[in-house]
């Protein structure tokens, strides 16, 4: 996810926020690079669920997960080591 995707995804969660707002899980494991727009992406919908006190979470593959880490934002992001793992938090 870099400056050519951003648009997309931001694009993505809005109208999925405005048209469907519920909590839920963003799914980078298929991802193979995260740039700076795709961390400011997503730090911008962590922003936009907590106003609206939605719950979501993020998962990835090691290199995803290695990036979010090393900026430190991996509890802002709400970062979990698997679907399973995520899906679970939502639902406590």
């Amino acid at each position: 996810m870099d400056a050519f995707s951003e648009k997309q995804f931001k694009s993505f969660i809005t109208s999925n926020l405005k048209s469907k707002p519920r909590p839920f899980v963003i799914d980078l494991t298929k991802i193979d690079f995260l740039d700076s727009s795709g961390l400011g992406a997503l730090v911008q919908t962590a922003k936009e669920c907590k106003k609206m006190k939605l719950d979501f979470s993020v998962i990835g593959n090691s290199r995803v997960v290695q990036t979010i880490k090393l900026v430190r934002l991996g509890e802002f992001l709400n970062l979990e080591s698997s679907l399973e793992n995520a899906l679970e938090k939502l639902k406590s």
